[in-house]
């Protein structure tokens, strides 16, 4: 396994200045059951949410939801939630 060197010769992560908005490629079958996950797990927090792709055979849908973020722990956790949706297949 390779590491990914930064152009400031270090090996880490790119820093990340929190609070900001985080973009999250949501993809699942049913675009109101994937809309109403998001609504349950965000709450009352405020987010953007568009549609961005479907699948060659129609079956996937996939929304872009941008959602800003006060630190890595709220990122992580958002992640987490949306990963763990039955109506979500997948989160990138």
């Amino acid at each position: 396994m390779s590491k990914i060197i930064l152009p400031d010769g270090s090996p880490d992560k790119p820093a990340v200045d929190y609070p900001c908005d985080w973009q999250f490629k949501v993809i699942g079958e049913n675009v109101s059951l994937i809309q109403q996950a998001i609504r349950e797990i965000l709450d009352k927090k405020e987010y953007d949410l568009q549609a961005s792709n479907i699948s060659l055979k129609g079956k996937y849908k996939s929304l872009s939801l941008v959602v800003n973020v006060a630190s890595q722990n709220e990122r992580d956790t958002i992640f987490k939630n949306l990963s763990e949706s039955n109506h979500i297949k997948m989160v990138l």
